[in-house]
């Protein structure tokens, strides 16, 4: 029996949903909704819900139709129609071609030709964007060089809006749909994106399927890692060995009494962990040291314990008060060996070291596992450089980029 077009679409759900490179999108695939027209000539989504020209779609061998459907949930996973709204308002007929030569390159790369395919026309030539120059780019970089190469009187201010030939973009775009979204539609969008990715990289986890690096990014959205070390250290060192009458307690004032807060002009032991494995190189621990240090110079810890490992602890520096300031230009770092960060833990147990919190700086890539990190009685924040995908077992993480 004959598939309707629903049902073909349908059905390249499942068989997507069951491969592990493509089972990421599962949750993507869910998101906004999927309808079948008549009139469109191809695809079309505005970032949220699609749409699949009826005639298109029955003119597609499958590993075709897979194809255009994972171009549609990209655009959807990307948030494309939200993010380059401004390069569509310049020019949209370049915003739309910038966006499908990323996402029919990386679904090129999947090299899966029994599963996806790009689509051709019925004189054999490929419906859509491909071209090697912009591998490894993004939308921007590619609509940029784009727009240099476009001839004077070209299609500019969004003017023109669709490409010149039909092989030209595999779909069209909403961009008024998308941007007449009100600012909780939009946010709800992206709270039901983010979410199904998350879940569909757990799922691609387990199936030990690919998960690409724009992937990856998008699961792990940059943050300023030095406000987050601040507030960390801030939050966790903070004592109360002193009182105001200048801002009352909150934890009083319900029951109307009205009692001093309490505050601290000085903090207790900071210890601070440095992976020496010969992946941290000077420059970022000199970045590192002088963050850790102008913190200091707030919260006034009473001494910082600066411990370098690497399989073991092979330094260990004590500061105390005025010594603080010349930590960065005074350290001597050690090491170089094997990588287990349980050495930490273990050393501070020997010495007796009992912290108010602690912050490994490493890169997240361990030769023998972590270790058995035995309990230090305070809150660890690992700051990582290089490697989006460590996930520790205790404390909090943070991503470096120096």
């Amino acid at each position: 029996m004959k598939l309707t077009a629903e049902q073909r679409i349908e059905r390249a759900h499942v068989k997507l949903m069951q491969d592990p490179d493509f089972c990421l999108f599962s949750g993507v695939f869910m998101v906004g909704k999927v309808e079948v027209s008549d009139v469109i000539p191809t695809a079309y989504t505005n970032g949220r819900d699609v749409t699949y020209g009826r005639s298109f779609v029955t003119g597609l061998a499958d590993p075709e139709l897979n194809f255009v459907v994972l171009h549609e949930t990209m655009h959807k996973a990307y948030r494309h129609l939200l993010v380059y709204e401004k390069l569509a308002k310049d020019n949209m007929r370049l915003a739309n071609m910038a966006m499908d030569y990323v996402i029919n390159l990386q679904l090129m790369d999947m090299k899966k030709p029994d599963v996806i395919q790009m689509p051709k026309d019925k004189d054999g030539d490929i419906i859509g964007l491909i071209d090697e120059r912009f591998r490894g780019m993004d939308t921007r970089q590619v609509y940029e060089i784009l727009k240099k190469e476009e001839p004077q009187g070209g299609n500019g201010g969004g003017g023109g809006g669709q490409p010149d030939k039909k092989s030209d973009c595999l779909d069209d775009h909403g961009w008024a749909e998308a941007k007449d979204l009100t600012k909780e539609e939009k946010d709800k969008l992206e709270g039901e994106i983010d979410q199904a990715l998350r879940e569909g990289a757990i799922l691609a986890g387990k199936l030990k399927g690919n998960v690409s690096r724009e992937i990856q990014e998008l699961l792990h959205p940059k943050v300023d890692w030095k406000e987050a070390l601040r507030e960390f250290v801030k939050s966790t060192m903070m004592g109360n060995d002193q009182s105001t009458w200048r801002k009352p307690s909150k934890k009083f004032i319900a029951q109307g009494i009205v009692m001093p807060s309490t505050y601290s002009e000085k903090a207790g032991q900071l210890v601070v962990g440095v992976d020496t494995s010969g992946s941290i190189g000077s420059e970022e621990l000199g970045q590192f040291l002088g963050e850790v240090k102008s913190i200091c110079d707030e919260v006034c810890p009473e001494m910082i314990e600066l411990l370098y490992w690497d399989a073991v602890v092979a330094r260990h520096e004590h500061y105390e008060g005025h010594e603080v300031a010349g930590l960065v230009n005074s350290t001597k770092p050690r090491g170089g060996g094997g990588t287990l960060p349980g050495c930490v833990p273990l050393y501070m147990r020997e010495k007796q070291i009992s912290p108010q919190c602690v912050i490994m700086l490493t890169d997240g890539y361990f030769s023998g596992g972590c270790g058995v990190w035995i309990d230090v009685n305070a809150p660890v924040l690992w700051c990582v450089n290089g490697n989006k995908q460590f996930n520790p077992t205790v404390g909090q993480s943070v991503y470096v980029e120096v």
